[in-house]
């Protein structure tokens, strides 16, 4: 039934994504008028000369066609997680392995522990679900009035699509947070029971597992959270008097600032998702640890704690629903932002939905891109063995990151036009592809950094070990000054990307920056996600009692996912910076 549900929501996603592409070819844009009179300009551009629809259509085309592929690679996913069966009695791939290794009972105990954590995370979302809803409709309503209110009186129409927007945001952020949840907990128990392979097998099946489980959250969040806002464009859009040709000249400005409210929906979500989510996962984790180690004296992950579950379902709602709506929030925002600022300038908006939809393109082969390099982790250079899975996720990043920069230079080409002008500042396709490849290369260096002073392969994380000899006290002191420490890089690259991108492309290229940092975002889940599910892995093994050298791999899958987390979360960080601005 899991596995039916989690299907049916992304084939939901589809359907819904195939009815609303764009209808009939748009017919180009009419010519201009001959000889125009030069009487009243916006900014001293060079006046660049109109483009047809077709670059309009072509990026339409983009984004539903990206978005597609990506659900549907979403759901390819998902399937070879499934291929591992779970349930007593049943037959699968890799269950083979535990037929031999593992009696009956410890069968039974590993089923027993799935469905517990499954009812767990399903009770947590379906409490903190309802109060969002309660939210979402209260604050809807007053975004509605704030935004229709004028000195001249009340522009319904303005506050109903700002509302829509909002609503919009914040629904898609509840799903896709949904997903993200159901898939930690469906694949969590298939990673210990891949783990039974005897040696190469063993590794590459538990860690190909867990990383194709956080594949399936961040394929289906990008997919599905680009198609709803290119969606939402083209509703809004004809709602306000446009067609797919026109962006509505004037009042192109006021259509994405209604569209904006998209961003503050999913910001909403993130707020409930990050903190509401992260004191559960602490309080759970904390207590279990109170519970178990201090009262009872019993080891962590312990079968006779029965906090054990809340923890484990605690792992997954701070790292998967918490930091998955955290991300959505920031792309949302960054799109939108983007998407005003773009507005804002006459010569984009002259030249077409091409050149205002360009942040959307950005991010659609960002999804193509992200899938093609993720075989590289589970397919062409897979993990063998322990000391291969931070270098494998690294590897992942990097070079999804330099396929980006490489991909979206001819796209800026095709879609910008010649110059344009942002405010003051005049800009080019190649000014605003430097602003994307500054935010690409600022958020790898600002993962690695944080992957640095957070990995146990690395001087930080080993000598604050070994200050623990001297006691509690040098352990808080020395673990703080590191913390402190580690901000200087980021903090440092963060300035650095901002002053590029807005002398290149002013406040538009710090939004681009911000589309930089986030355009690896499918595989910076994929990576974020695979932690908790091997976190989750290693507990079920501890609690079915499985033999040792299952926890023995689970332990060192977790550990590099503790890891990953915090590069999620430097990514997080370092995109929310830059569109605070």
């Amino acid at each position: 039934m899991q596995r039916l549900t989690l299907l049916a929501l992304v084939a939901a996603a589809l359907c819904a994504t195939v009815a609303a592409k764009p209808g009939a070819k748009p017919s180009p844009m009419p010519p201009p008028p001959p000889a125009p009179a030069p009487t009243t300009t916006v900014a001293p551009s060079s006046s660049p000369a109109p483009v047809t629809g077709d670059n309009g259509a072509a990026a339409s085309w983009i984004i539903a066609v990206s978005g597609v592929i990506g659900l549907l690679f979403s759901a390819f996913q998902l399937y070879l997680v499934a291929k591992i069966e779970v349930e007593p009695g049943k037959r699968g791939e890799g269950y083979t392995n535990m037929e031999e290794g593992s009696d009956t009972n410890a069968k039974l105990k590993l089923y027993e522990v799935y469905c517990a954590i499954q009812e767990g995370a399903k009770a947590f979302l379906f409490a903190e679900y309802f109060l969002m809803g309660i939210f979402v409709v209260v604050f809807g309503a007053l975004v509605l009035v704030l935004t229709s209110y004028t000195p001249t009186g009340f522009k319904w129409e303005v506050g109903g699509c700002t509302a829509v927007s909002f609503v919009v945001g914040a629904v898609t952020s509840i799903v896709s947070g949904y997903i993200g949840m159901m898939v930690a907990v469906f694949s969590n128990a298939r990673t210990t029971i891949a783990a039974e392979g005897i040696d190469e097998a063993g590794w590459s099946a538990s860690f190909n597992t867990a990383f194709r489980a956080g594949s399936v959250m961040g394929f289906s969040l990008t997919s599905i959270a680009m198609l709803m806002l290119g969606l939402l464009i083209y509703v809004l859009n004809a709602a306000m008097g446009g067609d797919v040709t026109d962006p509505l000249k004037d009042d192109a400005k006021i259509l994405f600032e209604c569209v904006a409210g998209y961003g503050l929906g999913g910001s909403c979500i993130a707020m409930f998702g990050r903190v509401g989510g992260g004191i559960y996962t602490k309080a759970a984790d904390v207590g279990a640890d109170l519970a178990g180690k201090v009262v009872s004296g019993i080891p962590e992950d312990d079968p006779r704690n029965p906090a054990t579950i809340a923890d484990n379902v605690g792992d997954n709602v701070g790292d998967v629903a918490g930091m998955g709506s955290d991300l959505f929030g920031s792309y949302a925002e960054s799109s939108c932002a983007a998407l005003v600022v773009a507005a804002g300038s006459a010569d984009i908006v002259s030249a077409g939905w091409g050149a205002i939809l360009f942040p959307l393109a950005v991010s659609a082969v960002g999804v193509i891109i992200c899938a093609v390099s993720s075989f590289l982790a589970t397919d062409i250079s897979p993990v063998k063995k322990e000391e291969d899975v931070e270098t494998v996720l690294k590897i992942q990043l990097g070079v999804t990151a330099i396929l980006m920069c490489g991909v979206t230079y001819p796209l800026s080409i095709f879609l910008l036009p010649e110059t344009f002008f942002i405010g003051d500042v005049e800009a080019s396709p190649l000014a605003a592809w430097s602003c994307i490849v500054s935010g690409l290369l600022g958020g790898c260096i600002v993962g690695f950094i944080t992957e640095y002073y957070t990995s146990h392969s690395y001087t930080p994380v080993r000598e604050v070990a070994q200050s623990c000899e001297t006691g509690a006290a040098t352990n808080i002191i020395y673990g703080l000054a590191l913390g402190y420490k580690s901000a200087i890089i980021p903090i440092t690259i963060i300035a650095v990307v901002t002053f590029v991108a807005f002398s290149q492309c002013g406040m538009y290229g710090v939004a681009l920056g911000a589309l930089g940092f986030l355009g690896t975002l499918a595989t910076c889940l994929a990576i974020d996600v695979y932690g908790p599910v091997c976190d989750n892995a290693g507990g079920i093994a501890e609690m079915a009692e499985l033999p040792s050298q299952v926890r023995d791999k689970t332990d060192a899958l977790d550990a590099a996912g503790n890891t990953t987390a915090a590069i999620g979360k430097g990514f997080a960080i370092g995109s929310a910076a830059l569109v605070s601005l």
